[in-house]
């Protein structure tokens, strides 16, 4: 569409700007939570002061303090800076819902998302930074934020096993364990090694655990709930029906699959995040995107599941088929 009014075309222009611009505002934040700024600044505290603590150049310090205040993460007064409300909650180390963890994940996604030019060009995923470590952990941060009501979404009366397939960190099966669910995670050996930790620390005992690859070892079997949760957009269409066939033969009969993915259009182009986070499965794996609702009910059909159901949470959708 032609923009004829001066008005229009600095409206547009502002657009675009905000839109190339916002590199700036997840960097500052990125940089100021590699650096655990947030950690010392619970009190009120100077530039000079904070300089010292983490060893960085002043000038520096006090233009990124100043950024994260402009940000809203910070206030200042009388030269000195602290926290504010969502700093406190979310960005200070070993408050419960932390998510510093999820920040240093997208500290290497940003070095894997500035090569998009070539992973364009080649249709070749980004090999620069790879930290499985932080990758875990900020699965937790996200779903400790969720994990219950995902769960009374789906519903645990008359679960009695469950498994959480590729689960992580094992937020999910310790919200299932609390319900008096047996649950078994299976994730790789170095994930279950880490959900282990953090399972323990919670003084949680009720959680079982199984190393491998899901897409060629083993999952058990005589369950009555399998939970695939973000799993799917990291694998091709034609891995996702192997892995839900694979799923389908673990079930109890009357046993539910109920799959947790980003919700996005048949169109795959809204909401935007979900758009952007096909972008992210381009950049980082072999043949990953977000897949509609209708792409997965497909999938669940053909395994032989019937009343397939869905339901929209805040920004996933539960894909619910029975056997």
């Amino acid at each position: 569409m032609k923009i004829n009014n001066m008005s229009s075309i600095r409206d547009e222009a502002n657009r675009l700007r905000a839109i190339w611009g916002a590199f700036r505002s997840s960097r500052v934040l990125i940089t100021a939570s590699t650096f655990r700024v947030f950690d010392h600044l619970t009190k009120p505290q100077s530039a000079h002061e904070i300089s010292k603590k983490i060893n960085i150049d002043l000038r520096a310090t006090e233009i990124l303090l100043d950024a994260l205040t402009g940000l809203g993460f910070l206030k200042k007064s009388n030269r000195k800076y602290r926290n504010t409300a969502i700093s406190n909650h979310f960005l200070v180390k070993g408050e419960p819902y932390y998510q510093g963890d999820i920040i240093k994940h997208a500290d290497n996604l940003w070095r894997n998302w500035s090569s998009l030019d070539e992973v364009v060009k080649t249709g070749r995923p980004s090999q620069k930074a790879r930290d499985y470590y932080a990758f875990i952990l900020g699965m937790h941060n996200l779903a400790s934020l969720k994990a219950k009501n995902v769960m009374n979404a789906i519903g645990l009366k008359g679960v009695r096993k469950a498994l959480d397939l590729g689960g992580g960190p094992g937020t999910y099966s310790m919200e299932m364990a609390k319900e008096g669910v047996k649950a078994t995670l299976f994730d790789h050996p170095e994930a279950i090694e880490i959900a282990k930790r953090l399972i323990d620390g919670k003084g949680i005992n009720d959680v079982n655990f199984r190393g491998g690859d899901f897409t060629v070892d083993d999952i058990g079997r005589d369950y009555d709930l399998i939970f695939v949760s973000q799993i799917l957009h990291a694998y091709s269409e034609r891995d996702n029906l192997q892995i839900l066939k694979k799923c389908r033969k673990a079930l109890n009969k009357g046993g539910r699959i109920v799959i947790q993915e980003f919700y996005i259009s048949e169109d795959r182009t809204h909401p935007v995040q979900s758009a952007l986070f096909s972008v992210n499965m381009l950049v980082n794996t072999q043949s990953g995107r977000c897949y509609s609702p209708k792409e997965i009910k497909g999938w669940l059909l053909e395994t032989g599941l019937k009343n397939i159901k869905q339901k929209l949470l805040e920004d996933t959708v539960l894909i619910i088929g029975s056997a």
